[in-house]
This record gives structure tokens, sequence and C-alpha cells, in this order.
């Protein structure tokens, strides 16, 4: 069996602005809270971004930096804000929203190509048999693995409200990996 702690990185003014991709420096203020979680782990990865690798390293962990859990591509909307994408695309927009599942942003990634990446993943992480796995990514990709792991449609996304440095259990076991609720 293995086990997975999945680690939202702290918060960033991309996230508190509502901000799509790019890749932030964490607010220091997250970053010093990151500093009062314990968490360890036989393996531990982080996706690509500036707030994933140092949260990881505020936690004293030395990751692997997965490119498999970078964000969401946003494509041409990336470093854009959503209101201003509002104002601007409002129909491109609503569509996104209401189909993140098939729609593009701006020739980026869907929802479902996300899912089917961080579903790769997970399975490469469980042919290598750790007993234990720590994964430090973006709110986006806690939501996706969720999602996969629950086997819920990616439109159901919304329904999942990830927030900076929230951790998800997830374990492993017989060819499934299964939401693990711990105390």
């Amino acid at each position: 069996m293995t086990a997975l702690t999945v680690v939202a990185h702290a918060l960033t003014p991309a996230l508190r602005g509502l901000v799509l991709g790019g890749d932030a420096e964490p607010d220091p203020a997250s970053v010093e809270a990151a500093r009062e979680l314990k968490l360890s782990a036989d393996a531990v990865y982080a996706g690509p971004e500036q707030a994933a690798v140092r949260t990881a390293a505020v936690l004293g962990l030395d990751p692997v930096v997965e490119p498999a859990l970078r964000d969401r591509e946003y494509g041409e909307w990336t470093g854009r804000g959503l209101e201003d994408l509002l104002a601007s695309e409002p129909s491109r927009v609503a569509a996104w929203l209401e189909r993140p599942h098939t729609a593009t942003p701006g020739g980026g990634e869907t929802e479902n190509d996300v899912l089917a990446r961080v579903a790769d993943w997970l399975g490469d992480l469980a042919a290598r048999e750790h007993a234990s796995a720590l994964a430090v990514v973006h709110p986006a990709v806690v939501r996706a693995i969720v999602l996969y792991v629950v086997d819920a449609p990616a439109e159901s996304l919304r329904h999942v409200d990830v927030r900076p440095l929230a951790r998800v259990n997830l374990s492993y076991h017989s060819g499934n990996w299964s939401l693990a609720l711990t105390p």
C-alpha cells in the first residue's frame, strides 16, 4: 500500500486576485503558515511552480520537481485576471466556465486534459511502490487529483474548493487510489 499526501502550495497574489496561470512567488504570510505543517514522506514531489517548490522547501523537504504536476495550461489567458477576461471576452469565458471539461481557456488545457495528466502521474507513482509520498502542487492540481480518485466527472470541479495549504490524504491498494480520511 502507498500513502500519498497532496498539499496545495502557499497562497500567491495570483490566487488571491483570480489570475490564471503564471508562476508567482508565494505570499510571505502564507509561507510562514506553511512552517507550522509537520509533514514527511519517503518520496517528495512538487509541481514546477515557484510557490510549490518554495512551500516544499519551507516544509524542510527536497522535492523532485515533476512537470506532470503543473498547474493547468491557460494558453493566451495566462497571467490575465478573471475579471479582466469577463469584461473583454464574456462569451468565451462563459463557455469555458460552463464546460471546463471540454472548453479550452484561450488555447490551453481542458479540465479533462489535466485529469488525464494527473491520472498518468498517479499510475506512475503507484508503480514505484513507495510506502509514503507527498506532493506539493497548485490547488487546481489537488482538485484534479480528487476528481480522478473519486471518479467524478470534470464538470464537478467547481464543487471542490481547495485553499492554500489544504491537504488531501490518499491511499493506493489493490490497484486503486482512494481518499483516506484520517483523524
